[in-house]
């Protein structure tokens, strides 16, 4: 009694999977009449070579664009002094050492060799990273 019911539904899985396969591609994803290079001309336009879409990006940026107000030329030479190397503070770095903190492993007694031979306990240090790691100007400005 229990395979009575189990033969329908293989047969309704088997049914649904083959309507599946008879579904024609262009139902599915319909494209139009377009080609890929019909894009491409679109879109960069004068043969693809660009120019048009160049020029538009050009007259966009410069509709942006805002000219410099007299507080904005005063203020500049303030800001720009912290980024600017001189004599006076050629000497100071710009780029400081992070801390690279030494590890201690202790290293158990153990048998070593192709002869075993005893090796007492010992302990040893090595750094945490093996390369020296530099902060970015502002990054780290406490002392270590």
């Amino acid at each position: 009694m229990r395979l009575n019911w189990i033969k329908p539904l293989l047969l309704g899985i088997a049914a649904v999977m083959l309507a599946g396969c008879a579904t024609h591609k262009d139902e599915l994803l319909p494209h139009g009449g377009r080609t890929m290079q019909d894009i491409w001309h679109h879109e960069a336009g004068e043969g693809g070579s660009g120019q048009v879409a160049r020029r538009q990006l050009l007259d966009v940026r410069q509709s942006l664009r805002r000219p410099l107000t007299e507080a904005d030329m005063h203020a500049a030479p303030k800001e720009q002094a912290g980024y600017t190397r001189t004599a006076a503070n050629e000497i100071q770095r710009q780029f400081h050492r992070l801390p690279n903190p030494d590890l201690v492993m202790y290293v158990f007694p153990h048998l070593a060799g192709t002869d075993p031979v005893p090796v007492p306990g010992y302990s040893t240090v090595f750094p945490l990273y093996q390369r020296v790691q530099y902060a970015m100007p502002g990054e780290r400005v406490e002392a270590y």
